[in-house]
């Protein structure tokens, strides 16, 4: 897991992403913050952050009508972050 410093030159994820732009709360170091989420799959997403987690930080996802969703950070750029989900979004 290292900053991600160079613009992806392959799509290699394993599923497809779909274009979100929903409101969310993201949830670490005992508080909570309003992002957006720019994409989402089942294993993971892309959030849009004012305030950067360290990466390999866990924290939650808390989206409309679903419990909160455990995640580890595993990258970061620009005002961006990848979360991995601990569990498979259903």
């Amino acid at each position: 897991m290292i900053p991600r410093s160079v613009k992806r030159m392959f799509d290699e994820r394993g599923e497809p992403r779909e274009t979100a732009g929903a409101s969310a709360l993201m949830e670490w170091r005992g508080a909570s913050l309003a992002v957006r989420i720019a994409n989402i799959s089942a294993s993971g997403a892309m959030v849009i952050c004012s305030e950067i987690p360290r990466i390999g930080e866990e924290m939650a996802l808390h989206l409309p009508d679903l419990a909160p969703l455990p995640a580890v950070v595993r990258w970061a750029r620009d005002g961006h972050i990848g979360i991995h989900f601990t569990a498979p979004l259903k």
